[in-house]
């Protein structure tokens, strides 16, 4: 598979400046675009949102099948970078929750792109490079209270992950973002220490 940001796809030349903030403009369109209308969602009005011509999309995303896995692996390294952000701006127990509260706005954004990344996510080395990021990120936040854990003995941040896949699979069932949160908050008080 080819790729645009690196991750489990081939590497490419970097990209001039101003073409960089057209593919990271089309990037941030598009997946506000696909977790708002689906795949579906017209690649004309992506172009349009991210203030760039059809041209330009097509000649950074050949197919729309592109553009969509461009997305699924830059929101997925995004959501991973979020975790040393926000672990140097909050405390520890803020800082896991809040990026917590991320990954089921990246779960429910994905379930309107699911369809077309069902070949991405069935792929078993794709699947095992996403779980390995999002488990690192995951055990940073675990391990970032100036030396002292902030998880109680024996979490594991593999589990936490399966956790936070399973509230936020219930929650896009039942499409209930209030629900994910309540159950974010439980979770938390079985991780976090004291």
């Amino acid at each position: 598979m080819t790729g645009t940001d690196g991750g489990a796809a081939t590497s490419r030349r970097p990209l001039r400046a101003d073409a960089q903030r057209n593919e990271d403009r089309l990037l941030e369109a598009a997946a506000a675009t696909f977790a708002r209308e689906g795949a579906g969602a017209s690649v004309k009005d992506i172009a349009g949102r991210a203030g760039v011509g059809v041209g330009t999309l097509y000649r950074r995303f050949p197919s729309k099948e592109l553009l969509i896995e461009a997305v699924y692996r830059h929101e997925v390294q995004r959501l991973c970078e979020a975790a040393d952000e926000l672990a140097a701006a909050l405390p520890a127990a803020e800082a896991l929750r809040t990026w917590m509260e991320r990954f089921i706005d990246f779960m429910a954004a994905k379930q309107g792109m699911a369809d077309a990344l069902r070949v991405i996510l069935t792929d078993e080395s794709e699947k095992l490079h996403t779980r390995t990021l999002l488990v690192d990120a995951i055990a940073r936040l675990l391990n970032t209270a100036e030396g002292a854990p902030v998880a109680r003995p024996g979490v594991d941040a593999r589990d936490v992950l399966m956790a936070l896949g399973g509230i936020s699979l219930m929650a896009a069932h039942e499409g209930q973002r209030e629900l994910a949160l309540r159950l974010v908050d439980l979770l938390l008080r079985g991780v976090v220490a004291g």
